[in-house]
């Protein structure tokens, strides 16, 4: 395996210097930017009664970010993340963390990624979604996957109308934190555009946990967008792997959509069906979910923006359990917010 490892890097030296003999060198240059956002937000009803009627501001994510081109073939970022907790019983700092760090490397309509950079598992959704600030994609908002990763990665496309697509990772699986295992991970998204308003993209993903717990996850989405008007449609299917016990398994659907109604207004909906309780829910921060019961959440809202770089949403969160195996059926959440989002580059 390391032979293979110190062949691939060779190999990958040989072509950067290849294709950077007849680069011609430009000067460096850098560039800060950053956003932030939070929300006012007030729980109506909550499947826990503690945190019914608690409400508030906060910060869901704060960050800052620095661009560097080195050159024509090399650039680099470093994006450090601040965030509160959002747990509801807990009163801490918001603490900075890396979120990005890696080396790009151009060449020609491909580029290679070293370090802590975005995965392949929902980029593509994120980007269709557009409304991160309101709420994350269904795989990260349920815990299903990370959307950073330390490893390499390769991006580009297959041909030359850019009809087809890949992003491929192998990392640590650990997301942004130390690797401190023997298991790693791999990832793959294929994408294909058969007009450029629409995309049909699939993508799989395979982590060697300890002993007999291995992750697999299929996914697939469909998105279609225009200036004006967006929707999108995914499946994902997670099977988690369990020693002694039948595995584990996390289906989630999820469709949106987004129109613009004015140079200013925007509505968006969405719609996530979980069709296995999340044994982890009540981790899930700004919205814990029940644990032992299946689920329907809702978001729904308006996005007002006076400026580009400043956005106001109202905006509503619901989930609607099933009754659970104990024959009961929890309370309802709902929680109102007005977000806030702002961007300076």
């Amino acid at each position: 395996m390391l032979k293979k490892i110190l062949i691939l890097f060779f190999s990958l030296g040989i072509l950067i210097n290849l294709f950077g003999q007849d680069k011609k060198e430009e000067e460096s240059s850098g560039k800060f930017s950053g956003y932030m956002f939070g929300d006012y937000y007030y729980v109506v009803d909550n499947h826990s009664s503690e945190i019914k009627d608690q409400h508030g501001f906060w910060f869901r994510r704060i960050y800052f970010t620095y661009d560097y081109k080195i050159n024509s073939m090399f650039s680099s970022r470093i994006r450090l993340e601040m965030n509160n907790e959002g747990k509801f019983k807990s009163s801490e700092k918001m603490l900075p963390a890396v979120k990005d760090a890696w080396l790009k490397v151009k060449l020609s309509s491909q580029e290679i990624i070293l370090g802590i950079s975005p995965t392949p598992t929902f980029q593509m959704i994120e980007k269709y979604w557009g409304y991160r600030s309101v709420t994350k994609t269904p795989l990260d908002l349920q815990k299903m996957a990370s959307s950073r990763d330390f490893g390499l990665a390769g991006k580009g496309q297959f041909d030359e109308k850019r009809k087809f697509k890949y992003h491929l990772m192998f990392s640590n699986g650990s997301s942004t934190k130390e690797e401190i295992d023997k298991g790693k991970s791999g990832m793959l998204s294929l994408a294909f555009y058969p007009v450029k308003e629409f995309v049909i993209e699939v993508y799989g993903d395979y982590t060697d946990h300890a002993g007999d717990t291995d992750w697999y996850t299929l996914q697939g989405f469909l998105g279609y967008k225009v200036k004006t008007f967006k929707v999108g449609l995914m499946y994902a299917d997670q099977t988690r792997q369990r020693e002694d016990i039948e595995d584990k398994k996390m289906r989630v659907a999820s469709f949106f959509i987004i129109g613009e109604v004015s140079e200013q207004f925007s509505l968006f909906g969405r719609v996530d069906r979980n069709f296995d309780p999340n044994h982890q829910g009540d981790k899930i921060a700004f919205i814990p979910f029940d644990p032992t019961s299946k689920s329907t959440f809702i978001v729904g809202g308006v996005d007002w923006h006076p400026v580009k770089q400043v956005r106001f949403i109202p905006n509503v969160e619901f989930v609607k359990y099933d009754e659970n195996d104990a024959g009961v059926t929890p309370t309802s959440d709902i929680i109102g917010r007005i977000t806030f989002h702002w961007v300076f580059n």
